[in-house]
């Protein structure tokens, strides 16, 4: 992949800012558009944030095998962490007598929480759903517990996030008009608690998100109504959740142009390569999904010239690096036939080299978006992406 002019040694949130209003949270400038893909700068409290970006996630606080060291050399500019997980284990109030997530886990970039609404209604039959919010049971140990919007905002109050998300309820694949238009007004309600929970200007950016199923008319109902909140950013829940590819980039096209365009726009849960590049050209700015660490353990791997089975035998003897394209320390120092040998031997060190590339296949492909919509070329990455990786072939883990 061809490398941007933002590939600097070091991490974006410690660039000098050339904009002061760039030092204000929430501040958010579009530096570039190519169609309706944009580059620009979001501020955060611990810094800002160079879009379109992916964000790793670190689902409990780390990144899978990767500690904030590999996530600084790879030039991560924000990572996710999830509230449930954190809420249940080791508990969000001692994270706060731990003096908030970023110290916690030792890193000083942006975080971005989810409200853990995704996670919860994962649990299909250990909750209930009221006006009020969620019960849930563990799933550690089966314990009961209650998300309501102030709680979720609470919580990630408590672990001290640049970013949070409001409560919402994700909506299952093929749900029936009547009970998608419900969720609706259920998720509407909720984010004006949530709002109303962090009033503007606390230092804490807080994204709305609109939901609506699969059902157009839903969808733009539900952005009017989120966008009329006064959320510092606005988010797209509830795809890819089973739907096919040619489902969710229909209403992917058809929902972000109701989203306003001078705030950024985050498409929840999203990252294979193709998707990526449609979320661009839709004009979507963030992404995250634990995609790249998920099948790195599994030994799927990404590169410029393919995917990569690492298991197979072809590889017994090969000494070529990974991906000839890559500066990552896994690609410039081990060949093929380590990784190979340490995936066979379930060696952990497996799981941390290949996690290491796969992240930096993923940041380095939205290092080349973001010069590519600078330059007037994106639609020609989008194209050699979409090539490389098919989006009519389904992301598949390695059997």
């Amino acid at each position: 992949m061809e490398r941007g002019d933002d590939d600097a040694p070091c991490n974006f949130f410690r660039l000098p800012l050339p904009l002061p209003a760039m030092n204000i949270p929430g501040t958010f400038h579009i530096e570039a558009h190519d169609g309706l893909a944009r580059a620009g700068r979001l501020a955060t409290a611990h810094g800002v944030v160079e879009t379109p970006i992916f964000m790793p996630v670190g689902t409990q606080g780390s990144v899978k095998s990767l500690c904030p060291r590999d996530l600084h050399e790879l030039r991560a500019q924000i990572i996710l962490g999830n509230t449930y997980h954190l809420y249940l284990r080791p508990g969000d109030e001692l994270v706060a007598r731990m003096g908030g997530l970023h110290r916690f886990m030792r890193w000083d970039g942006p975080i971005l929480t989810d409200s853990g609404g995704f996670q919860v209604f994962s649990l299909s039959g250990l909750r209930k759903i009221t006006a009020d919010g969620v019960e849930f049971q563990s799933h550690i140990d089966g314990s009961k517990h209650f998300f309501s919007p102030e709680k979720v905002v609470s919580i990630q109050k408590n672990l001290g996030s640049d970013i949070m998300m409001v409560l919402d309820e994700c909506v299952p694949f093929g749900a029936d008009r009547a009970y998608t238009e419900k969720s609706l007004d259920l998720t509407t309600a909720w984010a004006k608690r949530c709002r109303a929970a962090l009033p503007p200007g606390s230092g804490q950016l807080m994204f709305g998100i609109v939901q609506g199923g699969f059902f157009k008319d839903l969808r733009k109902r539900s952005a009017e109504e989120i966008c009329s909140l006064g959320f510092e950013g606005h988010a797209l829940g509830g795809l890819s959740v089973g739907e096919s590819r040619a489902e969710m980039y229909d209403i992917l096209h058809a929902s972000a142009p109701f989203l306003p365009s001078e705030k950024p726009r985050y498409l929840m849960g999203v990252a294979a390569p193709s998707d990526l590049m449609e979320g661009i050209a839709a004009g979507i700015d963030m992404f995250d999904c634990v995609m790249p660490t998920r099948n790195a353990r599994n030994g799927s791997l990404y590169t410029s010239l393919g995917r990569v089975n690492i298991k197979r035998a072809e590889y017994r003897e090969d000494e070529s690096s990974l991906d000839p394209n890559c500066d990552c320390y896994t690609c410039r120092t081990f060949t093929k036939a380590y990784l190979r040998h340490l995936y066979i031997a379930k060696e952990l060190l497996s799981y941390r080299l290949n996690s290491i590339h796969n992240i930096a296949f993923f940041l380095n492909l939205m290092r080349d978006a973001r010069a590519a919509v600078r330059e007037g070329r994106f639609e020609a990455l989008k194209a050699r992406i979409q090539d490389l990786y098919p989006p009519d072939e389904p992301d598949k883990q390695p059997a």
